[in-house]
């Protein structure tokens, strides 16, 4: 079960609580679940008996106890406590069934992981400055929100700059629309597209822009060029080329991530539980896969592109501490097993991840670099 998964899953409780007339409140549109924090309980928590507890005229802790018996019988769920006031705290069931359904969730939906409709009755205009930080950040914001199912446009106050088109950058109007809007003003870059593009390149240069918070200065040295692992945006395409070669590389062997359940194959026998020698390497990167939607959501609702950046660089992280952990292609004479198409799978996820994240940048992952 993902993070999205189960905050369908707590909504749908809470609709079934109303419609059974064992709590009289407004559902609401959705319902926000959050990884526990350190020393708190279970995997995730969530404080919405305490967001209906007023609306409801109950103590929150009743209405937690109404929702956790309706949550609790849902597949996925292994157990649900309420701690504190009222929030509600889930364990989840096995790992290994959470972690496969997560995979499947990334093998399904492709680029298009960590999409969905949350926002999907929201409109929105983007206003900005005719200026190349303010009109990329716009951008970027745009593609969030569209990923999540708003709607919108972006302005600008005045003729765009013919080189914003390089950079991906497109102008629906310009001028003082009399709409509503929302201003897009991120500190200033100190340069031009033309400038940008020239020195950096329009990949270097899109990440330098959206990397850093709106409200900070943004990196565009040349340090956006070094190929090595101290520069963010080499190691997070590195990561997704290394992704894909593995890929090749399984193939060329004779094998696929496509294997039976975790811990069977044909030829082995079949495991109750997954093999261990690699779940503790693999942990922090299945965390920050299933993380992904979460982190693209808030990165819409926040107008924060650069959330979306430092998870891909987390996400690469994790993915290389892993590779070298546990390699996913078997070396020497080591034959395929099913533990190397399990990895190969968990590595083919976080290449996904990683190219749907610089897409809603506007970036390129190429698959050779």
């Amino acid at each position: 079960m993902t993070p999205a998964d189960l905050s369908r899953t707590v909504l749908h409780a809470v609709r079934r609580a109303v419609d059974e007339d064992a709590l009289r409140a407004p559902v609401p549109a959705r319902v926000r679940v959050e990884r526990t924090r350190p020393g708190g309980s279970g995997d995730y928590a969530c404080a919405v008996a305490l967001q209906l507890a007023g609306p409801a005229a109950l103590p929150a802790l009743e209405v937690a106890r109404i929702l956790r018996e309706r949550v609790a019988a849902e597949p996925g769920v292994g157990r649900v406590e309420i701690t504190g006031p009222g929030f509600l705290s889930f364990t989840l069931d096995a790992p290994a069934e959470s972690d496969r359904a997560v995979l499947a969730a990334v093998r399904e939906q492709g680029l298009a992981y960590g999409h969905g409709d949350a926002l999907r009755d929201e409109i929105h205009q983007f206003h900005h400055a005719r200026e190349v930080r303010a009109a990329v950040t716009a951008q970027a914001v745009f593609r969030l929100l569209v990923a999540q199912g708003a709607r919108g446009r972006t302005t600008c106050e005045q003729a765009p700059d013919p080189d914003w088109i390089r950079l991906g950058v497109t102008v629906n109007a310009y001028g003082t629309p009399p709409t509503p809007l929302t201003e897009i003003r991120p500190v200033p870059a100190g340069a031009t597209a033309g400038e940008l593009l020239e020195r950096l390149g329009p990949d270097a240069a899109r990440w330098g822009l959206l990397r850093a918070a709106g409200h900070d200065r943004a990196a565009l040295g040349p340090e956006l060029l070094v190929q090595g692992e101290a520069n963010p945006l080499f190691r997070v395409r590195y990561a997704h080329a290394r992704a894909r070669a593995l890929t090749r590389g399984a193939a060329a062997l004779g094998f696929t991530a496509e294997a039976p359940p975790y811990g069977e194959s044909p030829t082995e026998p079949a495991a109750d539980t997954a093999p261990a020698p690699y779940d503790r390497a693999a942990r922090p990167l299945l965390d920050l896969i299933a993380d992904h939607p979460g982190v693209l959501l808030a990165g819409a609702r926040h107008r924060a592109p650069d959330r979306v950046a430092r998870q891909l660089e987390a996400v690469a992280h994790a993915f290389f501490d892993f590779h070298d952990s546990c390699p996913p292609l078997p070396a020497g004479d080591e034959k395929p097993s099913a533990a190397h198409r399990a990895r190969l799978a968990i590595a083919e996820a976080a290449g996904t991840v990683l190219a749907g994240g610089l897409s809603l940048l506007g970036i390129r992952a190429p698959e050779h670099l």
